[in-house]
């Protein structure tokens, strides 16, 4: 038995838009970063606000051709992918930290990363549609990748000690050393050089190689719980797309204040485990009818009520580390 997919609304001109689009402005990030650079403030500000606005009013035009069940589905598919992004940028402040790269070169490796984000979640969406549409036990499946991935992320938000990276210890850096030298440091933008009459990878191609190693696993993650969401794989599609376009610019934005948000893990956690039992649920109900299943409306009140505390909840535990701070150097002698 399966458990046939939404009727997807995304027409193959409408598919050949959306992908000439997203190549237009990846393109345009391209163009951007060609010139290595340290990405100001002001700068990533902008751009920021540009790949917010593009998937909100991208959405708006969504609700108002397809009704608003599509909508729902289309906000809260890339709320979603957005929240699951910004726990990515915790992961990519972490590899381009331990591997030193320069500021005036991170939103290089940043694009790459995207550009190979891009790539394996349209491979992921296409299998997975692929699995929905013949076997019913892929929801349960799905459903499963979640709950252990919402373990995983508790577990890391618990610990965060664990977050420390050795680039050394990475198995793609060890692969990529067992075949190529490596240069002391960086030489610009470039990736290899050639050095001893042999060639030799800079620090720059290790960064990058980790970086897109991560993709794989954040594949793995953010696909299962955009099809937690929606069936249809135009949506699950276009909400990723969104979602990573801007993470070359948020980054920046976010950088200093990431690791304000103290308890986005707890969030994130509870929000995979939901969207895991919805999957489950969702199995279920096709085996057995009498098994309820969860509404989308009321899948985004959930996710938005569980980010709308842990935002909360991490600025007032800010707030309060502040004021026990200061008490302390109050009170510290001269």
């Amino acid at each position: 038995m399966t458990i046939p997919l939404a009727i997807g609304v995304g027409t193959p001109t409408l598919w050949a838009i959306t992908i000439a689009a997203v190549l237009a402005l990846f393109v345009l990030d391209f163009i951007i970063t060609r010139r290595p650079h340290e990405v100001s403030m002001k700068e990533a500000i902008g751009w920021s606000a540009f790949y917010i606005a593009l998937p909100v009013a991208f959405g708006g035009w969504v609700w108002a051709t397809f009704g608003s069940q599509i909508g729902v589905e289309y906000y809260a598919g890339y709320l979603v992918e957005k929240s699951l992004s910004v726990d990515n940028l915790f992961v990519f402040m972490l590899l381009l930290s331990s591997f030193a790269v320069p500021r005036e070169l991170q939103q290089r490796v940043l694009l790459i990363g995207v550009a190979g984000a891009l790539v394996l979640r349209g491979v992921f969406i296409a299998l997975g549609a692929a699995m929905l549409n013949s076997f019913s036990w892929t929801f349960l499946f799905f459903g499963a990748i979640l709950l252990v991935t919402a373990v995983k992320v508790l577990r890391d938000t618990l610990n965060p000690a664990d977050h420390e990276v050795d680039p050394g210890s990475l198995a793609i850096v060890r692969v990529a050393r067992r075949f190529f030298p490596v240069t002391d440091g960086y030489r610009g933008s470039r990736m290899s050089v050639r050095e001893a009459g042999r060639r030799a990878l800079t620090p720059l191609a290790l960064a990058t190689l980790a970086i897109l190693a991560t993709d794989v696993v954040f594949a793995v993650d953010s696909v299962p719980a955009v099809y937690g969401i929606t069936g249809d794989p135009y949506l699950v599609f276009a909400t990723n797309a969104f979602a990573l376009l801007g993470l070359r610019a948020l980054y920046f934005v976010l950088e200093g204040a990431l690791g304000a948000l103290v308890h986005l893990g707890y969030g994130l956690a509870a929000i995979l485990a939901f969207i895991g039992v919805k999957l489950v649920l969702h199995w279920a109900h096709g085996v057995w009818t009498w098994v309820p299943t969860v509404p989308t409306l009321a899948s985004l009140g959930v996710i938005v009520a569980i980010l709308a505390i842990v935002i909360t909840t991490s600025l007032i535990a800010n707030r309060r580390t502040k004021a026990v701070l200061a008490a302390a150097e109050a009170g510290r002698p001269e």
